[in-house]
């Protein structure tokens, strides 16, 4: 599967990093998705760093999402700090993501006003769908000295 995750982004007129970025917001719709079908979703701040807290080794991704008039929140920026903190000193693969919209629609959470700020896909031993791709792009971002690379999530 990496090797064809390898030759879509080496691939001629397929390696822009629009592209690739967009296929990754992709990847991570689905996965977030199949995570929520088999359980292996967690969502909010505070269940998050609960989790994270009781049983680190069973967290695959972290997803920190909010959008431009979220950024002047204090609070949810001293969360979205300590869970980053958390998340690398223990190797947990990390995404921050805009389009609060899309990912609550993704989710199947229009119509509640739930904290979508933070999701983590839990259970290493899961198939997930996607998951190898949203990882090799978590790593090669991190290559790039990128830690917590940003996707924007757009309607579709």
């Amino acid at each position: 599967m990496l090797l064809l995750i390898l030759v879509f982004y080496l691939a001629p007129g397929g390696g822009s990093a629009r592209e690739r970025m967009e296929h990754v917001s992709v990847a991570l719709e689905e996965l977030l998705v199949a995570a929520r079908r088999q359980g292996c979703l967690t969502v909010g701040v505070y269940e998050s760093a609960k989790l994270m807290n009781a049983d680190p080794d069973c967290v695959v991704l972290c997803v920190l999402a909010c959008d431009a008039e979220q950024e002047g929140d204090v609070a949810l920026q001293i969360h979205f700090t300590l869970l980053r903190a958390f998340c690398c000193d223990v190797d947990i693969n990390i995404l921050r993501v805009s389009g609060m919209k899309r990912l609550a629609d993704v989710l199947g959470e229009s119509g509640e006003a739930r904290d979508l700020h933070c999701l983590l896909v839990t259970n290493p031993h899961a198939e997930h769908l996607k998951l190898d791709e949203v990882g090799s792009y978590c790593e090669e971002s991190r290559c790039n000295n990128q830690w917590v690379p940003l996707l924007a999530l757009r309607d579709r």
